[in-house]
């Protein structure tokens, strides 16, 4: 996400030509966007990062359910 939210920043600072981000090449910022695309698209899944949030979501909805079911026990 912070990798989205600075090409958002680069396209609009060089758009709007602001300080030295207006001699900043378009191909940079293309690039970053090839990147974040490559990222996201095949090295994220490969590496499983994708699924390592929803795995950490149903674990603690695992652990708040075991929890839950021994205070009622008692």
């Amino acid at each position: 996400m912070p990798l989205i939210l600075l090409i958002l920043a680069l396209c609009g600072l060089r758009y709007f030509e602001v300080w030295r981000f207006a001699e900043v090449s378009w191909w940079w910022i293309v690039g970053l966007m090839v990147f974040a695309f490559v990222w996201f698209e095949f090295l994220e899944p490969m590496l499983g990062l994708d699924k390592r949030k929803a795995h950490n979501v149903d674990e603690q909805r695992r652990k708040d359910r075991v929890k839950q079911s021994f205070n009622k026990k008692k």
